[in-house]
C-alpha cells in the first residue's frame, strides 16, 4: 500500500496563497506546500510613507514609514525646496524613534520623525531611509498663519475594496484639490482591524498623495477588535498623531489648529463620556474663528436601525454650547447631509452645526429616512472639499468622477451666529427608492 507524506514549508507570515505539490517516488507521495505569499510584506526599503501631524502644523510635520525588522535605525532629512538637484547637500538629517510591531504579516519596524523649527507656509523636501536604502524626495507644504485661506479634504469609509475601487476617489480628490493641507478621514479605513495586507492596499491606492499632504483619521468599528475592543496594531504604530486627548485615548482622540480652524477629532468607539467632559473643557478655551468635529458614527443616521442616541444625547448639547460649525462622520454607507441643527430639533433650522455622514470606498447599504436630511444618496462613492477663506465655509460632495453632488456656505457674522446658503445642485437625488 502506497503511504503519503506529508512535508509542509512555512515562513512567517499570513498564508494568503499556497501552492500544494505531489510528488509520488517509488509508491510514497509526498506532498510539499510552498511558502505562502504576504501581501504587501516588508523589506528593508522604507514603503507606507505617511505624513501627520503630531504638534503645531505650522511649524512642524511628522513623518512615518515601515521596514521589516532587520532596519534597525531609520533617518529622515529635509531640506527647504529647491530647484537643483543638489538637496541632499542642502539636507539636515534627523535620526528616527523607531519600534518593533506584530501584525499578521509577521515582525516589522515603524520608523517615525517630527520635523520641527519650519516656517509656516514653506515648501520643503524631504526622504527617509536608513542612511544607504532611501526613498525617493517628496515634497510638503506647512500650513500657513492664522486667517491664510484654507482647502482640506474629508472621506468618509474606504473599508472595502480598496484597491479595486477607492484607489481611483482619493486620485480624483486630489486631481480636484492638490491644495488641500490635510486630508481627514472619518474612520473604518480598514474592514478587518488585524489584516495587514489591507492596510497595505489603502497606503498603496493613496500612494504618493498621503507624502505629499499630511493625514489626519478618527478611528472607527472596523479599526477594533468586536471581542476585546482592541485597537488595531497599525493605527499607533504608522501614525502619528497629537497626543493631547483624554487620558487612554492617545492619537484617537485630539485636536490642532490649523489656520483659524480648531480640527476637533474624535474616538466614538470608546470612552464617548470622558469625551464629551473634555470637549466642553477644550472648546470653552478656543479662539479659532471655524470649529469643525471629525468621528465616525454619526449623530444623525441614515437609517432607523442604526441610530445612535446615546452619542447625540451626550456630544450634540456639547456641539450647541461652543458654536461648533460643521461635524463630519462616516459609518452608515451613504450621503446624508442636514442644514444647521441643533440637540432635540426635529428638523433643521437657522442655528446649530451641519451634519454630514459620507462614504468614499465601495461598500454600499440602503437608507430609509432620507426625508429627514436635506440631500442624500446611496449606492454613490463621494469625496468632500472644504474651503474657509476669512468668514465664509464652502463644503463640496463630488462623486467618485469628480461631478459636484451637493454643496453649501456657511457664513459667520460679526456676533459668530451663522448664515446658511444651501447650493446643491437642481439634479435628482441618487436614492434607490422613493422616499
Amino acid at each position: 500500500m502506497a503511504r503519503q507524506i506529508r512535508a509542509s514549508l512555512s515562513m512567517a507570515g499570513s498564508p494568503l496563497l499556497a501552492i500544494a505539490v505531489l510528488l509520488t517516488v517509488a509508491g510514497v507521495t509526498f506532498s510539499f506546500q510552498e511558502a505562502p505569499e504576504v501581501a504587501y510584506p516588508p523589506g528593508p526599503f522604507p514603503d507606507r510613507v505617511i505624513l501627520t501631524w503630531s504638534e503645531d502644523p505650522a511649524t512642524t510635520m511628522s513623518v512615518t514609514w515601515r521596514t521589516d525588522a532587520s532596519v534597525s535605525r531609520g533617518f529622515a532629512e529635509i531640506a527647504e525646496a529647491l530647484d537643483s538637484p543638489d538637496v541632499a547637500k542642502q539636507a539636515r538629517r534627523v535620526e528616527a524613534s523607531t519600534e518593533r510591531y506584530q501584525t499578521n504579516a509577521g515582525a516589522a519596524h515603524s520608523h517615525s520623525v517630527t520635523f520641527r523649527n519650519l516656517q509656516p507656509g514653506r515648501a520643503y523636501l524631504y526622504r527617509v531611509g536608513d542612511g544607504k536604502r532611501w526613498s525617493e524626495w517628496n515634497q510638503f507644504r506647512t500650513a500657513g498663519g492664522r486667517g491664510d485661506p484654507l482647502t482640506f479634504l474629508y472621506l468618509g469609509d474606504v473599508q472595502s475594496e480598496i484597491h479595486s475601487l477607492w484607489a481611483r476617489v482619493i486620485r480624483q480628490a486630489f486631481a480636484t484639490a492638490p491644495e488641500a493641507k490635510f486630508i481627514v478621514y472619518a474612520g473604518d479605513l480598514i474592514n478587518d482591524n488585524d489584516r495587514d495586507e489591507q492596510w497595505g492596499e489603502f497606503h498603496a491606492a493613496a500612494g504618493f498623495i498621503h507624502r505629499m499632504i499630511p493625514v489626519l483619521a478618527a478611528p472607527g468599528n472596523h479599526e477594533y477588535s468586536s471581542r476585546e475592543r482592541r485597537l488595531t496594531p497599525n493605527w499607533r504604530p504608522q501614525f502619528a498623531f497629537p497626543a493631547n486627548g483624554p487620558a487612554g485615548l492617545e492619537e484617537t482622540c485630539y485636536w490642532l489648529d490649523i489656520q483659524g480652524l480648531r480640527l476637533v477629532v474624535l474616538n466614538s468607539v470608546e470612552k464617548r463620556k470622558e469625551q464629551a467632559e473634555w470637549l466642553d473643557a477644550l472648546l470653552a478655551r478656543n479662539p479659532a474663528a471655524w470649529t469643525v468635529v471629525v468621528f465616525h458614527h454619526p449623530i444623525y443616521s441614515s437609517a432607523r436601525g442604526r441610530d445612535n442616541r446615546e452619542l447625540r444625547e451626550l456630544w450634540q448639547p456639547v456641539f450647541d454650547k461652543h458654536g461648533v460649525d460643521l461635524v463630519l462622520q462616516g459609518h452608515d454607507h451613504t450621503y446624508a447631509r442636514t442644514g444647521p441643527r441643533r440637540f432635540g430639533s426635529a428638523s433643521s433650522g437657522h442655528a446649530g452645526a451641519v451634519y454630514v455622514s459620507s462614504v468614499s470606498g465601495a461598500k454600499m447599504y440602503e437608507m430609509d429616512r432620507p426625508q429627514a436630511f436635506e440631500r442624500a444618496a446611496e449606492q454613490t462613492q463621494l469625496f468632500q472639499v472644504i474651503r474657509i477663506e476669512n468668514d465664509r465655509l464652502r463644503f463640496e460632495a463630488r462623486t467618485a468622477s469628480g461631478a459636484l453632488y451637493d454643496a453649501f456656505e456657511l457664513h459667520k457674522r460679526a456676533d459668530r451666529s451663522v448664515e446658511f446658503r444651501d447650493l446643491a445642485p437642481k439634479t435628482s437625488p441618487r436614492l434607490r427608492k422613493a422616499a
